[in-house]
């Protein structure tokens, strides 16, 4: 037997391979948990932080977890939503001088 990173054990037979082992993709778990929790426009956050539009703007636009929409081919325009999770790690970054 064979005990696998989970503790759990596991015939020789089997050919157990840790790095085949299924992992925890944790950036689908992060979209899956912000689908059905509140999202915020960046002006939501500008009034909340009191910053301006355009200083959010810059600070989520290559966020993971930022759901952008994008709006006409010549002229582009882009909505972003932004989950509470989202927002709360980006506020905590910020606080801490990151």
């Amino acid at each position: 037997m064979k005990v696998a990173a989970n503790g759990v054990e596991v015939p020789w037979e089997l050919g157990f391979d840790a790095r085949r082992a299924p992992r925890r993709d944790t950036r689908r778990t992060l979209l899956e948990g912000s689908a059905f929790e509140r999202h915020y426009r960046i002006s939501d956050l500008a009034a909340l932080w009191g910053l301006g539009r355009e200083t959010i703007r810059k600070i989520v636009c290559r966020e993971a977890g930022v759901i952008k929409v994008r709006f006409g081919r010549k002229k582009s325009h882009t909505t972003y939503s932004i989950p509470a999770s989202v927002a709360a790690r980006i506020h905590t970054r910020l606080l801490n001088g990151g």
